[in-house]
């Protein structure tokens, strides 16, 4: 998902409920119509550095998309800290868009509900097929065996973003490739009084991202093959434990960003406060504040030893937005049209683009226009070293539990209280008490 996501505060009990009883997205036949065949509603998720931007991003495109079709669309760019509960309240109410845009990492959960379109053959063939996308992004957009629940929109991947003059005072001439020489690093950068690494650790969807890349370099999941909660796994206990020794330990996060969760760490990065910032697909967002691309790098989210590839050297969950649509839609044929639309490859890169993200329709991805090296190092862990989010339908229960649990050991670490492997255990056991059960 975008990185300016803030986190889904209170989904897990609403989630719960509503993946119980949603069907159909409220409606009685839970099948769309063409009723009302001129106009569509749109939710866009918040992608660039305000509300206001977003509109100056889309606001032109779903004009062009009016002109060619005759459809109005009626936009609302939804915060990250909101949208995910405004879809769940929809799936049982049906008063909801008949077009929204959803983080890839829900798209199982919301999949569950029985509220969104699938995507089968005939579906994905009204908009072009299903081999214009990228096989890395279809993976993240519901669970295995099953038709997409969403079709992939912008793709996005972590990477290290280091600020070259801070590196250079320090002595350093490359960036750190493991997380050893991060910490090393870090230590130098500290030694002249700056800051080494940026966290929001308060930001619960943050946390996931960070702990599940940390969990799959050990060779673990925080999920069992058959879908069951596995949190308390010792390898993803010591995942969990490694993120957060970064600042109980290691002392290259500062306290501080404990607290931090609504962008901050970015902010702290663009102003010159701190030399590195793991982030997702940041430079429109660093450009917005004013940081100039020649100010920093962009290098591969370290990994234990080696370099990223395979295996257990992912680097990066698998992020990115889909767009969905409600299968009780007014205007299904006008929905598709749109998805088309907002995917073609003439779309993809004027959208990407102004998103510092990745196009998941192949033809697009292969413009020049993506070949810059900082998009170089994002689409190589796409194509190499990234893993989707698990794809099961509690995944937002997940991120809310997990999520808070980490964000609870950060607020440990920065009020001096010891963070030990049993403290990780039962935080994290806690979390799996609290999910659904199977």
């Amino acid at each position: 998902m975008r990185s300016i996501r803030a986190a889904a505060v209170g989904a897990v009990t609403l989630s719960l409920a509503l993946a119980a009883t949603a069907c159909g997205g409220g409606s009685a036949t839970g099948g769309g119509s063409n009723d009302s065949p001129k106009t569509l509603t749109y939710w866009a998720s918040n992608q660039g550095a305000s509300i206001e931007a977003d509109k100056q991003v889309l606001r032109p495109e779903l004009d062009k998309f009016e002109q060619r079709t005759g459809i109005k669309v009626e936009l609302e760019v939804v915060p990250w800290s909101d949208l995910l509960n405004r879809i769940l309240t929809a799936t049982t109410s049906g008063q909801g868009p008949d077009v929204l845009n959803i983080g890839n990492t829900w798209s199982a959960s919301l999949q569950a509900t029985g509220a969104l379109l699938p995507w089968d053959e005939e579906n994905f063939a009204a908009i072009g097929g299903r081999d214009r996308f990228a096989e890395t992004a279809l993976g993240s957009t519901g669970a295995q065996g099953k038709d997409p629940a969403a079709v992939p929109l912008y793709s996005m991947a972590y990477a290290l973003y280091y600020n070259k003059k801070i590196f250079a005072e320090a002595g350093l001439s490359k960036p750190p490739a493991t997380w050893a020489d991060l910490v090393a690093a870090g230590k130098k950068i500290k030694a002249r009084g700056k800051s080494p690494l940026g966290a929001e650790g308060s930001n619960l969807s943050e946390n996931i991202h960070h702990v599940f890349v940390f969990a799959k370099q050990r060779g673990a999941d925080f999920f069992t093959a058959d879908g069951k909660p596995d949190f308390t796994n010792p390898k993803v206990v010591d995942a969990v434990k490694s993120y957060v020794d970064l600042m109980a330990r290691d002392k290259v996060i500062p306290a501080g960003d404990a607290e931090y969760a609504q962008n901050q760490s970015v902010s702290d990065f663009a102003k010159g406060k701190q030399a590195m910032l793991l982030w997702q697909t940041a430079s429109a967002n660093l450009k917005s504040q004013g940081m100039s691309e020649d100010a920093y790098g962009i290098a591969p989210v370290p990994v234990i030893s080696g370099t990223p590839g395979g295996g257990t050297q992912v680097n990066s969950p698998v992020m990115g937005i889909n767009m969905a649509v409600f299968k009780n839609t007014d205007n299904l044929d006008g929905a598709k049209e749109f998805v088309k639309f907002m995917t073609s490859d003439e779309e993809q890169k004027i959208l990407n683009k102004a998103y510092s993200a990745i196009p998941p329709v192949k033809a697009a991805q292969a413009d020049p226009a993506f070949a810059a090296p900082d998009t170089a190092v994002l689409k190589d862990t796409l194509a190499t070293s990234a893993a989707a989010l698990p794809q099961v339908p509690s995944e937002s229960q997940f991120e809310t539990t997990v999520g808070t649990a980490v964000k609870d050991l950060f607020a440990d670490a920065a009020a001096g209280r010891p963070v030990t492997t049993g403290s990780v255990e039962a935080k994290l056991r806690k979390a799996q008490q609290q999910m659904p059960a199977a």
